[in-house]
């Protein structure tokens, strides 16, 4: 059974950087996209940012582009949240989510938020406060 595990988070002053991981085990690798969402206090899910198994952009949503970088280790299984001049609205839980390529593409393309129940697996979230 597949299994994700969000890791890096912690507290930055404003402009500063992390760098989340999600480390996945159990997935059929090959053929699903690994998305990062967020959560912050007293709001709903927010897309970030997704990569895909194989060809395509990467998805960035608007308020990080520029900003955040996604990029993925296949030898190891891990996908990376690079996060840049951060600010703070980007206080936020960050969770790590996985599922097939085209269902990934889909919801980011057309669902202007996203759902517990989109995707087949989560991990348990990381979280992330930036604050002076």
């Amino acid at each position: 059974e597949g299994h994700l595990a969000e890791s890096g988070g912690g507290l930055v002053q404003p402009g500063g950087s992390l760098r989340l991981s999600c480390s996945a085990s159990g997935l059929p690798w090959n053929n699903y996209g690994v998305i990062w969402v967020r959560q912050a206090p007293g709001k709903g899910l927010e897309w970030v940012s997704a990569i895909y198994s194989d060809v395509g952009p990467a998805y960035y949503e608007d308020s990080v582009k520029g900003r955040f970088t996604i990029s993925k280790d296949k030898a190891n299984n891990i996908v990376y949240l690079q996060m840049n001049s951060l600010k703070l609205e980007d206080t936020a839980v960050y969770y790590c989510a996985a599922d097939q390529d085209f269902r990934v593409e889909w919801l980011v393309t057309n669902r202007p938020d996203p759902y517990r129940d989109d995707f087949a697996y989560w991990g348990q979230g990381t979280q992330v406060t930036v604050s002076s």
